[in-house]
Parts: structure tokens; C-alpha cells; sequence
């Protein structure tokens, strides 16, 4: 490793340096993810079935598992340019504090409009609808950084931009609603009486306070039913992942620049799209036998997919259109508690990272609520930054493997992933200031329930 003097606060790439490739991980994945399933006849999707659901460029990158690398077309490296490459930081003030003799560094995708990583898929999704010819995408969003990041990207492009948002962050996160809107994007609270799905689910779920699940539902029947739309999702999708990898290709070339090498990789983890691109090119070389890292995927224990969940087919929305997918998942109508402040709320994760993580390949812990602000707050206040509540929970481990250096006086280096700022997500802060946030944690009865009723496939 180079000489600790040698590495400034911020290592910054310029923009010769934003890859021109993003990086396909199943192409290295011996055990590759399983196929996503026709709910009706339990058969592999076949690009045409999808393509009635998704732009056929992004059919093709959702299918792609042999090509490692995939070409980033010259109109999405010139929109990068605006914001990327975002800056990797070493959190000197917050190892101060701590006392620790780890070294820390993150990522910090917080530096454009939309305020999160989102905006690396949005832009290449949005792209791929105006190349099709299409008049518009649908979506679903739910603390509402991926359709704040979505409606950027559309009125660049002159697309229309329909966005379902989950009821508890739209009644919640106002300002981020509006922010949408001011890019010209129609936000409707899910679920809503404007669909059918919509209807069934109030009916059976009165007073609702909404789930990603429900909002999918919607924002996939909108675009089924009218001409010249597409659906686009901000996470779980392998597409989206390959495009995040954009993140992690930044961070290991920043940490080469130095002689860097980490030992552990963190990110937080809803529905993967984070924590896919951050551990991408690291996870290649662990995949390849080339080096190894330890990788830990965070998640709310109030909604924990990957250390409570199933590792099973399940419907990728609660009204149970959408094709199945294999993956840790909740049950497909598990909807977090209305308490939940974070974005992380999605019943399953991204079938890639499933698989990588039942293959022993990453671990995966949850954390309460509480503890998550109490890291977010701490990090405000050293290292001058606000951080979204997603991005927060990245941070509670990397504060506590810091704080497990200093008891054994290992020099580790670790880098996580600050997916975003959290500026709108004041009503979650005042919460915690006032004592009015509660650590709530789904019993094993509950989750029970909701796992008796995942889909029967052999």
C-alpha cells in the first residue's frame, strides 16, 4: 500500500476516467442466477414475453449472462459527465472519532439533483425507451430518490414519466414529490383508485399504508395497457445492476490509483441495486480466484429479506402480474411497517445477489432503526454530510467493524457505499430527534405467514 501521506481527503478520477464499459457479474458467476419464470406457465421468460413489459435493449442486458462487458453507449457517457465521476472519500474526521485504526473510505453518490446512485440506471433505461421510439415510462418509487432520479432523466430525453409512489413516502416526502413534478413527471400515490390492481389491493388492505410491491403492480398495468409505454424499475432487475456497476468500476480504479486494496466492501441493501454496483468488479476477482474481500450487504430488520426471508420463487409485485423470480424474499404482500423511514423497503432482493449470498460468497446482517440514525448523526456531524436513511444503514456497520478494529487493533480498510443524501428526509430525522421512532421488528409468526403463501414451484 502507498504511503498514507500520498492519499488526499478526496480521490477524484476525471472524467477520461468514467468507464466506458459497464461490467456484467454473471458472466463470472459459476452458479448463475435462475431464470425469471412465466407466472402462468412456470416456463423461463422469453425475451418477447418481456419485451411487452420492458424496452428490448434492456430485455437483452436483463437476459445477458455471458458478455462480462457491455459497452456504455457515447449519449449515456456525456450525461455522466454532469455528475461523474463522483468522488471516493477518506473519512479521516470520522476515524479520528472513533479512535479506530481502520481506514475508511466511501463512495459518495449523493452529488446531483436526484441526490442518489439512481440516476446511473435511470439515464441508461431512459435512454434505451427514446431510442425504442416510445412516448413514455411508468415506475414505481418508494423513499422516492429512483423516481426523483427517473423524471431528470425523462425530461432530458422529452419522455413522459409516470411514477407510483409508495402512500407512506408521499404523504411523508413532499419535497421529493414536488421534486418530481418539477421535472415534469405525474406522481400518484400507491396504491390509488387510478388501476385496477390499485382498487383490489385497498379493498383487501384498507387504509394501506402502501409497499413497493403494490406501487410495481400499478406502474406495470399503466404501462401494459397503454401504447408507447414501458415499465423501468430502479432496483432488483439485473439490468439495473449492470448498470450501477458504474459505482464500484469508479471505486477500485480510484483505490488502484493508491495502492489500495480494501478488506471490507459494505453497502446498504433494499433491493440491490446499491450494493450490486458497489461490490461489482470486487466481487469478479473473488469470483475469478483473483483476490478476496469480505462483502456485507445491510438491511432493516424491519423488513429483512436476506437474513429472515426465503430463498425462493416468488412474484416480483404484491399484485402478482410480474414474472417470478428466484430470491430471498418476505413474501410478495409483506408490506414493512409504516414506521419504516427508509427507503429499504422491498419484500425480496435481486436474484444476482441472492444467489451470490446462498452461495457463501457475502454475508448479510440487519440493523434497528434507531442504531441507524444514531450512525447517521454521528457521520453528519464529523464528516459534514447528511445522509439518506438508506445510505445510513451502510454506515451503522462500517462504524461498528471500525469499532471492532479499535478492541483488536487490526489496521483494516473498508469502504462503503453513501448512496445518497438525505435532505428530504427530514420528517424521519425529526422522528428520531423526538423519540417518536420505534425499532419495529416483524416476529417469526408474521413472517410465517407471509412465507405459507409464496408460489409453489418445483
Amino acid at each position: 500500500m502507498g504511503s498514507e501521506k500520498k492519499i488526499p481527503y478526496k480521490i477524484y478520477l476525471d472524467e477520461t476516467e468514467i468507464p466506458q464499459y459497464w461490467y456484467n457479474v454473471r458472466a463470472d458467476m459459476k452458479n448463475k442466477p435462475a431464470p425469471l419464470l412465466n407466472p402462468g406457465t412456470l416456463q423461463p421468460m422469453t425475451a418477447e414475453e418481456l419485451s411487452g413489459v420492458f424496452c428490448e435493449e434492456l430485455v437483452a442486458q436483463e437476459l445477458d449472462n455471458e458478455n462480462a462487458f457491455i459497452e456504455i453507449p457515447k449519449e449515456i457517457r456525456n450525461f455522466y459527465k454532469m455528475y461523474r465521476p463522483s468522488p471516493l472519500v477518506r473519512a479521516y474526521c470520522l476515524e479520528e472519532k472513533l479512535g479506530t485504526p481502520a481506514k475508511i473510505y466511501y463512495k459518495f453518490e449523493g452529488n446531483n439533483t436526484s441526490g442518489s446512485h439512481k440516476l446511473n440506471s435511470a439515464i441508461a433505461q431512459a435512454y434505451y425507451a427514446k431510442k425504442q421510439g416510445l412516448k413514455g415510462v411508468t415506475t414505481e418509487t418508494g423513499a422516492g430518490q429512483w423516481g426523483t432520479a427517473l423524471s431528470m432523466a425523462c425530461a432530458y430525453l422529452e419522455l413522459d414519466c409516470k411514477v407510483y409512489m409508495v402512500k407512506v413516502s408521499y404523504e411523508q416526502k413532499p419535497f421529493r414529490r414536488e421534486v418530481m413534478r418539477v421535472y415534469g413527471a405525474s406522481v400518484t400515490p400507491s396504491p390509488s383508485e387510478t388501476t385496477q390492481i390499485g382498487k383490489k389491493i385497498l379493498a383487501e388492505h384498507p387504509g394501506t399504508t402502501g409497499s413497493l410491491g403494490c406501487a410495481i403492480s400499478e406502474a406495470v398495468e399503466v404501462a401494459v395497457s397503454n401504447p408507447g409505454y414501458r415499465y423501468v424499475l430502479g432496483s432488483v432487475l439485473n439490468q439495473v445492476l449492470l448498470h450501477q456497476s458504474v459505482i464500484g468500476l469508479e471505486t477500485k480504479a480510484a483505490l488502484d490509483k493508491y495502492g489500495v486494496v480494501p478488506d471490507i466492501i459494505i453497502g446498504c441493501a433494499g433491493g440491490g441495486s446499491n450494493l450490486g454496483g458497489l461490490i461489482a468488479p470486487f466481487m469478479g476477482e473473488k469470483l475469478r480466484g483473483e483476490k478476496d474481500y469480505r462483502i456485507i450487504a445491510v438491511e432493516p430488520a424491519s423488513c429483512p429479506s436476506f437474513t429472515r426471508g426465503k430463498f425462493a420463487y416468488d412474484f416480483a409485485d404484491t399484485g402478482m402480474v410480474c414474472p417470478l423470480a428466484k430470491m430471498y424474499t418476505l413474501g410478495s404482500d409483506f408490506i414493512p411497517s409504516a414506521n419504516h423511514a427508509g427507503g429499504l423497503r422491498y419484500h425480496g432482493m435481486s436474484p444476482v445477489l441472492s444467489q451470490l449470498y446462498d452461495d457463501g460468497l457475502m454475508e448479510a446482517v440487519s440493523v434497528k432503526q434507531t442504531d441507524v440514525f444514531e450512525a447517521a448523526e454521528l457521520f453528519a456531524r464529523v464528516e459534514g454530510i447528511l445522509p439518506a436513511p438508506e445510505s445510513s444503514h451502510a454506515i451503522r456497520v462500517a462504524i461498528d467493524e471500525a469499532l471492532k478494529c479499535k478492541e483488536t487493533g487490526e489496521e483494516k480498510t473498508i469502504v462503503f457505499g453513501l448512496t445518497g443524501t438525505g435532505y428530504f428526509d427530514m420528517v424521519a430525522y425529526e422522528k428520531f430527534h423526538e423519540h417518536q421512532m420505534e425499532d419495529y421488528i416483524p416476529t417469526d409468526e408474521e413472517l410465517a405467514k407471509y412465507a405459507a403463501k409464496l408460489p409453489k414451484v418445483e
